[in-house]
């Protein structure tokens, strides 16, 4: 099943200047330690779930360009991701989707400020030169991962965040461990899929979508609370 790494906490600022109007402000943000699962959930990871609950299985499920053991498993909709977590939660302890602050946060990798994961430029071993669209997914541990461990992030595949979506969040946004709006119609999501004409997708850029939909770029990783983190430094 999925390893983690742990996400210090830490201040970072979260957002763009560069990009839509939903990724500004920039502004300061605080996010506990905790941890995220390296990669995305795989289809032969997913594949157990369904066989043990027999959850409906997501879209195109036998579709042979998504059923590669080591791909994302995609066509999950927000409330299928949250049946998983709760179901890998009584087997193996407490796991949940990231919020958007932590996603962006896990996916910087420490620095502030740089476009993507690995730096200001798309790496050499992401797909096509991060120019879609491609043929499908690739393998979740494709290529090198970021300062924090992680593998994919940001590419590949759309992954769903715990948070409802408002465009307009960052401008009220509290500072302390965001989890964004109370209510709202779509829920977060971020990264780059494979179906679009950029594979991979700037650290700030944002995305939503209705949490009931089941398109085959969207995914999702795992993440875990750590306890005792301890009271926020000074920024």
């Amino acid at each position: 099943m999925s390893t983690f790494a742990t996400i210090r906490r830490g201040w970072f600022l979260m957002g763009s200047d560069e990009g839509q109007k939903g990724e500004r402000p920039v502004h300061p943000v605080w996010v506990d330690a905790f941890q995220m699962a390296v990669c995305s959930v795989t289809r032969d990871e997913y594949a157990v779930f369904v066989d043990d609950t027999g959850h409906e299985e997501p879209r195109e499920w036998n579709n042979s360009a998504f059923d590669g053991p080591d791909l994302p498993v995609v066509g999950v909709s927000w409330h299928d991701a949250q049946t998983y977590c709760a179901w890998r939660s009584r087997r193996e302890g407490p796991v949940r989707l990231p919020t958007e602050a932590e996603w962006e946060r896990a996916a910087r990798g420490g620095p502030d400020g740089e476009r993507y994961p690995w730096g200001d430029e798309i790496p050499a071993w992401i797909p096509n030169g991060g120019t879609g669209p491609v043929d499908g997914p690739w393998p979740v541990m494709l290529g090198r991962p970021n300062r924090f461990g992680l593998y994919g992030i940001a590419a590949n595949i759309h992954e769903w965040c715990s948070n409802w979506h408002d465009p307009d969040f960052y401008a009220e946004s509290p500072a302390l461990n965001p989890v964004g709006p109370d209510e709202g119609r779509r829920r977060a999501s971020r990264g780059g899929a494979w179906r679009h004409t950029f594979t991979i997708n700037r650290t700030a850029a944002r995305s939503s979508l209705d949490p009931s939909f089941r398109y085959t770029d969207y995914g999702f990783r795992l993440a875990r609370s750590i306890s005792g983190h301890g009271r926020p430094r000074p920024r």
